[in-house]
């Protein structure tokens, strides 16, 4: 088998439906295999898969693991010397996964491959290169600011601006399509299994250069990701802006020690602190459409401030 494809799926049936049908309709260049774990969501996927993909493997969790280590399950079930991590809301355009297995092929030092990721209007997202996290580029990330400066070192995303077709090594690949060898994944010791949700993909990217491989971006590859679909139904309550601060300080202790992790969420707190009072004296003279967002804006920050000083202890359950 060339190319294992596992799709961990919740609450996503209709996407992934469309994401399987461009699937079978794309250029993969080889023999390729397609593994779903369903992460307890019990959304009726596996009857859309019984009546329409009869060929794909489906694994049903009676809990949900979580990205990481439903990933490794879908993983533990794989025969495929390459093996693709794709999420349930994207949707293959043309050669794309041809392209990212030649790359493998061609660069002995290549472990992992990403590609460019696009909004559904087509526009190119910014998060499908990235840095690993620091303290410093997690507290001043903005969207905004990456599109206003996308050439500095801090973001990670200068091989985003290149025109001409390259491949190219970066920090790190988007776990929304991330294609790796099998022999870096196993040695590696596959997704680390603490992370609920979020930066999962920058660990492993962070665990294959410390292996002695490389990330590697190609702009000749594009993939359509909807993207935020599965976390759309936990948006009011910020469960995935409280999880997202969760993973990094998963991160930072895992990767740099406790004392640096400590820092992140005393950073995090300062930071928090200063949003919330600018956006607060925004507010005040916020008017018409301007003052929902930063509502919106404010409820978020007042969660990571809460999580800061072990407010959300919910999320270190996970």
């Amino acid at each position: 088998m060339d190319l294992s494809i596992i799709i961990v799926n919740w609450n996503s049936s209709e996407l992934l439906s469309r994401c399987l049908e461009s699937l079978y309709c794309a250029d993969v260049g080889g023999e390729f295999e397609v593994i779903v774990v369903d992460n307890a969501s019990y959304d009726g996927c596996d009857e859309m898969l019984q009546t329409k993909f009869s060929a794909v493997e489906f694994i049903q969790s009676q809990e949900n693991l979580g990205f990481a280590r439903a990933n490794n399950l879908g993983a533990s079930k794989a025969h495929g010397k390459v093996l693709l991590f794709l999420n349930p809301d994207t949707e293959i355009v043309g050669t794309a996964l041809r392209t990212m297995m030649g790359v493998l092929e061609t660069r002995p030092d290549a472990g992992i491959v990403g590609c460019r990721l696009l909004n559904e209007d087509r526009t190119l997202q910014t998060t499908c290169v990235l840095a690993y996290p620091r303290i410093l580029n997690e507290l001043v990330d903005s969207e905004a600011l990456r599109r206003a400066f996308p050439n500095l070192s801090l973001w990670g995303t200068a091989a985003l601006m290149e025109r001409e077709p390259k491949t190219v090594p970066v920090e790190c690949v988007s776990g929304a399509c991330l294609m790796i060898r099998r022999e870096a994944f196993d040695r590696v010791g596959e997704f680390t299994p603490h992370y609920f949700m979020y930066v999962e993909d920058r660990d492993l990217c962070y665990k294959v250069r410390k292996a002695g491989y490389k990330t590697y971006f190609t702009n000749t590859a594009e993939v359509i990701h909807y993207g935020g679909s599965s976390s759309e139904s936990r948006a009011e309550s910020h469960f995935s802006t409280v999880m997202r601060q969760q993973s990094l300080l998963i991160f930072m202790r895992e990767r740099h020690g406790i004392l640096h992790a400590a820092f992140y969420r005393l950073a995090t707190f300062g930071a928090a602190a200063v949003r919330l009072f600018l956006l607060g004296a925004g507010r005040i003279l916020a008017i018409g459409s301007h003052a929902a967002p930063a509502r919106s804006s404010i409820k978020k920050w007042r969660r990571v401030l809460r999580w800061s000083v072990g407010l959300e202890p919910w999320a270190g359950q996970h």
